[in-house]
């Protein structure tokens, strides 16, 4: 997540981007609650500028039926900063981004493991070569002795699999 203040900005501004990554650091992702937008990556940037608090959000998937929630979300919960006159905020504004796609690299190392903990296999980082299929590895037990059962979970972004090893079906947050 980019943070920048205006090269004029008080030091109440500084407070001010303080105060809003600690809020965007505690909203959940409505679809998977262990993992906060943050940790998740999907808060691309955030800026104030003369007054203008600009939040900007990748979606994780095309589609996602989570991102208006999202959106909203985040702009609820930094209403009060904008409410408070000391924090010179007059405005949020809270955008959803196009400018480049969420890649599995985005998830912190706290995201990953809050997915783990909650048996949702996060999705392989790092170079890709070309396979027909990548075996998950299970949450649960560690194991890559995994089979996709459907390419397609709840939800557009997550799939269905099984450890074959601990006999354990599990979630896996796709990549893109």
């Amino acid at each position: 997540m980019t943070v920048e203040v205006s090269p004029a900005a008080s030091p109440t501004a500084f407070d001010v981007l303080g105060s809003v990554r600690n809020i965007l650091a505690s909203i959940a992702d409505p679809e998977i609650p262990a993992i906060s937008i943050v940790d998740l990556g999907i808060v691309r940037d955030v800026e104030l500028v003369d007054g203008m608090l600009q939040v900007e959000l990748l979606p994780t998937y095309i589609g996602c039926p989570a991102l208006e929630m999202i959106r909203a979300t985040v702009s609820e919960r930094l209403d009060p900063i904008r409410a408070d006159p000391s924090s010179g905020v007059r405005q949020v504004l809270v955008t959803i981004s196009y400018a480049e796609p969420w890649t599995a690299e985005r998830i912190s190392p706290a995201g990953r493991a809050a997915l783990r903990a909650s048996g949702f296999a996060p999705p392989e980082a790092g170079p890709r070569l070309l396979t027909l299929a990548r075996p998950a590895t299970c949450p649960y037990c560690g194991s890559r002795r995994t089979i996709l059962e459907n390419a397609f979970g709840p939800t557009r972004c997550r799939s269905i699999h099984y450890c074959t090893a601990c006999r354990q079906p599990f979630e896996q947050f796709k990549d893109g």
